[in-house]
């Protein structure tokens, strides 16, 4: 399946809006769409008419223009029929924003229209989701622009089975100053899945690093996308739900996922190389570092602090780790304190952790790592 149209739309349908309920999720991404985004949007709803000026389209096939993202918002019934339009209209692929799928027992539903896709090879993320966040290029969130927190353009990828984990680390990345590629919240993930996103990214040239938020994979899939993420040459990181009995649970209810064995699941990935975040605060910070940093160390780390407190900490840190902080040799210390300024030259500490003190400047840190 071509992607494409999935992530890079020039034109794009919005399924589902309403003449009497603005809040409606297809209407808030419409507008959003028609009034923030570079991409040309066109409204679908059965009555047809005209919305704020524009003219309402019955189905896709009325759209004079070739479509290549089609956002489906309405009711879980009557999604089998608008996807049959999108296939039949020749549309790129679609967001299945509806839920009321196998999360609420309805299993048949959602197989039915993963069955109709494979058999047209169309593309979808979905159901029950949030959707696609590409930076500066558009969003299918129903989530009004001015509540949501957009990260800039950056070198991470983030998959996520749950929207508003997605939206939570999108305000983390924020803060932090960590800019995305893309982000997908799959939700059910029907057609598209971990496997599928990680193939997508690994071969994407403006992702660096790629992150998953999981709570569960279906039969051998955990296996297949252990083995594909040890594979690829771009750091993986994974922060996995479900790790109780009442993480289990929860998660059934919420995607319908099978959490499977935690243990197993978190001794197999780090066996494979693949890094897994404890908790969301984790998923930033390893995200930025490998954001920077890809490469492997060997297991040898050097800690520069304006801080012995901190340094000691760091210590710890990387010793329960399992990483080792080699002693510096004597020409490399005098090599750091020949290139540090003349008014710490006397005070700061060479060893590991090299303690520049308080009195540092970034010139002084500059030198000690080079």
């Amino acid at each position: 399946m071509d992607f494409t149209p999935l992530f890079k739309p020039k034109t794009a349908a919005v399924i589902g809006v309403s003449f009497t309920n603005e809040r409606h999720p297809a209407n808030v991404i419409y507008n959003k769409l028609h009034l923030r985004y570079p991409v040309k949007v066109y409204p679908v709803t059965p009555r047809g008419g005209m919305f704020n000026r524009d003219p309402v389209y019955r189905t896709v096939g009325e759209i004079p223009d070739r479509v290549d993202l089609a956002i489906i918002a309405v009711r879980a019934d009557l999604v089998p029929e608008a996807l049959a339009d999108c296939i039949r209209s020749g549309v790129g692929g679609a967001v299945i924003i509806s839920g009321g799928f196998a999360e609420s027992g309805r299993s048949d539903l959602q197989e039915r229209i993963a069955g109709m896709a494979r058999e047209a090879e169309f593309p979808f993320i979905g159901p029950n989701c949030l959707g696609i966040y590409a930076p500066g290029k558009f969003d299918t969130f129903f989530l009004p622009g001015e509540r949501l927190v957009r990260p800039n353009s950056g070198n991470v990828g983030f998959i996520s089975q749950s929207g508003g984990v997605l939206v939570d680390q999108m305000v983390k990345f924020t803060e932090q100053g960590l800019g995305l590629s893309l982000a997908v919240s799959i939700g059910n993930k029907a057609l598209i899945r971990e496997t599928d996103m990680l193939r997508h990214l690994a071969d994407d040239p403006e992702t660096k690093v790629i992150a998953f938020y999981v709570e569960g994979f279906g039969r051998n899939e955990g296996r297949a996308f252990v083995e594909l993420a040890a594979a690829i040459s771009k750091p993986v990181v994974v922060l996995k739900a479900g790790k109780t009995a009442e993480g289990s649970r929860a998660v059934s209810s919420h995607t319908a996922s099978l959490a499977g064995d935690y243990k197993v699941f978190s001794d197999v990935i780090a066996q494979h190389g693949i890094v897994e975040a404890r908790n969301e605060f984790e998923l930033t910070c390893f995200c930025e570092s490998l954001s920077h940093y890809p490469r492997a160390i060997d297991g040898n780390v050097g800690v520069i602090t304006v801080s012995g407190g901190h340094g000691a900490l760091a210590s710890d840190i990387c010793t329960d780790l399992g990483l080792r902080l080699p002693r510096l040799s004597e020409a490399v210390k005098s090599e750091i304190r020949a290139s540090l300024s003349a008014s710490i030259r006397g005070i700061a500490s060479l060893e590991n952790p090299v303690d520049l003190t308080g009195s540092s400047t970034d010139a002084d840190f500059e030198a000690a790592v080079s």
